[in-house]
């Protein structure tokens, strides 16, 4: 039997799937897109499990598509017979397919998980592996790490939800001289201009991925995922909206068992014990 694909290991609150494709830098393939999104979905639905790690066995966190993948095979040049509807070699050049029934649910089951998601990027991050970790709530990298907007190399766009997270992340500027160029950015670079949440020594990034996402699930998690789910919407709201959308979602929090556990905490000088999710 094959090696799995993701593996799944659970350390108190605090899970963590790691791509595990090594020898092809955890490039994505239907079939890895397939066991990651499961092994999410299992998350989401897991009431012990307060944090979810994502990172990369090997040398890479994650190389991008897998163009060896029949679904991101180039179509044919012009002077070949096109190929048959539904056959393989039409699959292949229809992208926007791939990211219609692979991508976009995968980037929309990470934003909408109901606990803090953590990229611990232990490598290269190209591509749609770059934006895979960027989608994360907390980006965490090793200082030897890189990441790569490669689209523009291969004629393509930023996908993977990189066009609307870059220029959220680094403004237009950035965003368009990150994708349009497709230049390394070292890790400690990335950190500067505000790209990730901070970069730390190759040798502790997993202590330090464990020691922060232990702490994020020792938070209120259904605070901090509202945190989320109000920033992504207030991208779109005029001012005005935003204060209307915390008051509502307040409202919620303010009726909550962990807003009266930290009061209670605070108010007795104590560790407060949050138990929603």
């Amino acid at each position: 039997m094959s090696e799995p694909l993701v593996l799944v290991t659970q350390s108190g609150a605090v899970q963590t799937l790691a791509l595990n494709r090594p020898a092809a830098l955890n490039s994505l393939t239907a079939a890895l897109h397939a066991q990651l999104l499961a092994a999410l979905e299992a998350t989401a639905a897991a009431c012990d499990v307060r944090c979810v790690v994502i990172t990369g066995m090997g040398r890479a966190f994650c190389a991008g598509q897998d163009l060896n993948d029949i679904a991101a095979a180039p179509a044919s040049g012009s002077g070949d017979p096109a190929p048959a509807p539904g056959s393989a070699g039409a699959q292949a050049q229809d992208l926007g397919r791939v990211i219609e029934t692979l991508y976009r649910p995968l980037c929309l089951r990470i934003r909408s998980m109901p606990v803090p998601v953590l990229a611990a990027v232990n490598g290269v991050a190209a591509g749609a592996g770059a934006c895979l970790a960027l989608g994360c709530d907390l980006v965490l990298a090793a200082r030897s790490a890189s990441f790569i907007m490669a689209f523009s190399k291969i004629g393509l766009l930023p996908d993977t939800g990189g066009t609307w997270l870059l220029p959220r992340l680094v403004g237009r500027a950035q965003a368009l001289g990150l994708a349009l160029l497709g230049d390394k950015l070292p890790a400690p670079e990335a950190e500067r201009r505000g790209l990730i949440w901070r970069c730390v020594d190759d040798a502790s990034l997993p202590d330090e991925a464990l020691a922060l996402a232990q702490r994020l699930a020792a938070m209120p998690v259904k605070a901090l995922v509202a945190t989320r789910q109000a920033m992504d919407a207030a991208a779109q709201l005029d001012y005005g909206q935003a204060l209307a959308q915390e008051a509502a979602m307040q409202q919620t929090l303010g009726a909550g068992a962990d807003y009266r556990e930290g009061v209670a905490a605070f108010a007795g000088k104590r560790a407060p014990r949050f138990t929603e999710r």
